[in-house]
């Protein structure tokens, strides 16, 4: 299924919530597709909120978090909120994918980065979307994420705007772990 998709129908869903986070996360202008379930918060731990939905029938489960500062170079620049991901979707197999919506289009063939304490991990983009670039290592940031502090993710738009996105990692393990009791 296409990720692009798979993005905006989670946006779509929480546009359809009254989601509150500790992060006070705005969902996105609602998506043209609507899968037409909602997402529903399991619980909000720390700066992470779990959240479960059914879109066509099928369990799709995230943690969600909106970042604790926001820099662009050059300043002042505008663009939608931006958002990390990480979903389980037990139907199509995927177990914790790690995503990050920056509020822009990117730049193409720029890939983003993603930084946690000393190790960095390359995200390739599409859109305004951006994934682990190497599958491989997905599990190894996940768990790096869950014994880390902070997650920076770097990126520029398709008008060379750069951005630098920080996101808390506090309550991230408490939220991937009602994620995984809630998407088995």
């Amino acid at each position: 299924m296409n990720k692009i998709y798979l993005l905006r129908a989670t946006m779509a869903m929480l546009a359809a919530c009254t989601v509150s986070t500790a992060a006070t996360a705005q969902p996105k202008k609602q998506a043209k597709t609507d899968p037409s379930a909602s997402a529903v918060l399991l619980g909000q731990f720390g700066d992470w909120g779990a959240y479960k939905a059914t879109p066509d029938g099928k369990p799709v489960c995230f943690a969600l978090s909106k970042p604790t500062s926001a820099k662009t170079e050059p300043a002042g620049r505008n663009r939608d909120p931006s958002y990390a991901f990480v979903s389980t979707r037990p139907a199509e197999k995927v177990k914790n994918e790690v995503s990050v919506i920056v509020g822009y289009p990117q730049k193409p063939g720029h890939d983003a980065s993603a930084t946690i304490g000393s190790a960095t991990y390359a995200m390739y983009t599409q859109n305004d979307g951006a994934w682990v670039k190497n599958a491989a290592e997905e599990a190894q940031m996940v768990a790096t994420m869950r014994k880390g502090a902070e997650l920076v993710i770097r990126s520029e738009s398709t008008r060379g705007t750069k951005t630098t996105d920080v996101y808390s990692l506090k309550g991230i393990s408490d939220a991937l772990d009602k994620v995984a009791q809630e998407c088995k």
